[in-house]
């Protein structure tokens, strides 16, 4: 399965939220050493890595994922710098996503349809958040500049998850994901 290509299961992010978030890597890019910094139109909260998906097993899971449909739109917060792995050798940088109860359930519904499609069950904790780099190539003395780096950026904006999205992974092009298939949101108080 593996000359499969590879998707995954994302809400994209508003295109002023995307320039917000470029800005912040234009300027953290002068600071610290990563080896990827993901390109503007990358920038996406993700809701399932689903890997190599042969095309028939796409096409029931974009059946089975119409039942997102029915799903309120809602707001949430973004912002605030965080990191994975150790502080010394930061290997993802990424800001924050707010936890609220709506992303948690979408997440857990678009677990459930990709379990359905014979996709395994994320058994990690669910933790939402956007990548603003990867690849950590710098050394050990990140840990006081990413710690300053912390305390600077912790502005927030509200944006609203009106959408999820399949997206496929083109490693060799830049942007390199690309939506093919769309599930709006219900809007009925928005």
């Amino acid at each position: 399965m593996s000359n499969f290509p590879h998707y995954f299961i994302a809400i994209p992010l508003p295109e002023h939220i995307k320039d917000y978030f470029s800005v912040w890597q234009s300027e953290l890019q002068h600071k610290l050493s990563y080896k990827i910094w993901p390109h503007k139109q990358d920038l996406h909260i993700t809701l399932k890595f689903l890997g190599a998906v042969s095309n028939e097993q796409l096409q029931v899971l974009k059946q089975e994922l119409v039942e997102l449909e029915n799903f309120q739109a809602f707001n949430l917060t973004v912002g605030k710098v965080g990191t994975f792995g150790n502080p010394k050798n930061p290997r993802v940088l990424w800001a924050e996503v707010e936890k609220v109860e709506a992303l948690l359930t979408l997440q857990k519904v678009v677990d459930e349809c990709s379990i359905n499609v014979g996709f395994p069950k994320e058994n990690r904790e669910y933790n939402p958040h956007i990548t603003l780099a990867k690849k950590y190539s710098g050394d050990s003395s990140a840990f006081e500049t990413v710690t300053e780096i912390k305390r600077c950026y912790t502005n927030q904006q509200v944006m609203n998850v009106d959408e999820v999205v399949i997206y496929q992974i083109f490693p060799s092009k830049n942007p390199k994901y690309e939506v093919v298939q769309r599930y709006l949101l219900r809007k009925d108080s928005f």
